[in-house]
C-alpha cells in the first residue's frame, strides 16, 4: 500500500536528492523541466525597460510619488468597487 506524501515533503525530498545527486542526474532532471524553468524567468522588453527608466528619472527629479501605504489604499478601494458591480 502506497502512502500519499504531502507536496511539502515531496519538495523537501527532491531538494535533498538534487543536492547530492550525480552531475549527470541533475542535468537530466533539468533537461526534463528546462522549458518550464525558462518560462518562469523574467524578461523585460525594451519598451518596459524604457518606461521604468522614465519613471525612475521622474522620481529622481522630484516627481510626485505615492507612498506604499497610499498605493495599497488606492488598490483596495478599487478592488472594493469592483466587487460591488
Amino acid at each position: 500500500m502506497k502512502i500519499k506524501m504531502r507536496t511539502a515533503i515531496i519538495r523537501e525530498k527532491l531538494h535533498q536528492f538534487i543536492e547530492v545527486a550525480e552531475e549527470k542526474k541533475v542535468k537530466a532532471i533539468y533537461t526534463l523541466f528546462e522549458d518550464e524553468i525558462a518560462q518562469d524567468e523574467w524578461e523585460y522588453t525594451d519598451e518596459f525597460k524604457k518606461e521604468l527608466d522614465h519613471r525612475y528619472a521622474y522620481y529622481k527629479t522630484g516627481g510626485k510619488m505615492v507612498s506604499a501605504t497610499e498605493a495599497n489604499k488606492q488598490i483596495n478601494d478599487l478592488l472594493k468597487k469592483g466587487k460591488k458591480k
